[in-house]
């Protein structure tokens, strides 16, 4: 095959299992070190942040945010996210919006269809005690709780205000 200045890529993982997938990834970084561009289309976050020096974000076909996943990730404003499901039917206050917000250090909230609270923040081990507390003081119950680094997908959801599958 021959060796392009520049290899345009359309949704080039769609439908593969995880091997094939990390295959196609070795395949165009080894391309890219070899003095390659990539243009790549996705809807794959977690592709384009291990892919890409630099992101654009489109939203129903207009640029809403470009620059390296670094950047783009460092502009939520937290590099931590706190993620939350609870039990239904308990408790007697139901949670929202604006309460989470003001728990110490959350910069953004949203909830997915799923039921699952994700919220940004810039020192989780600060907003994981005052969470709690408030769940506690609500009667609340917990089914999950977990804190991960912020992504791509997280900053596509704050900018869109909905997630990657929904219209």
């Amino acid at each position: 095959m021959a060796e392009p200045e520049i290899l345009f890529l359309d949704e080039p993982t769609t439908g593969l299992d995880p091997q094939s997938r990390r295959q196609i990834w070795g395949l165009v970084a080894a391309y890219r070190a070899r003095g390659g561009t990539v243009v790549l289309t996705t809807h794959y976050m977690e592709e384009a942040q291990r892919l890409c020096d630099r992101v654009a974000i489109l939203d129903r076909g207009r640029l809403i945010r470009l620059g390296t996943p670094a950047e783009l990730i460092a502009a939520l404003g937290a590099e931590h996210v706190v993620e939350l499901e609870l039990e239904s039917g308990g408790g007697q206050g139901a949670l929202d919006e604006a309460t989470l917000r003001g728990l110490p250090t959350v910069t953004e909230v949203h909830l997915s269809g799923e039921g699952v609270w994700a919220l940004a923040a810039v020192e989780p081990e600060r907003t994981v005690p005052a969470l709690r507390a408030l769940l506690q003081e609500r009667g609340q119950h917990l089914l999950r709780l977990g804190t991960r680094k912020a992504t791509l997908e997280d900053v596509f959801v704050s900018l869109t205000g909905r997630a990657l599958h929904d219209d």
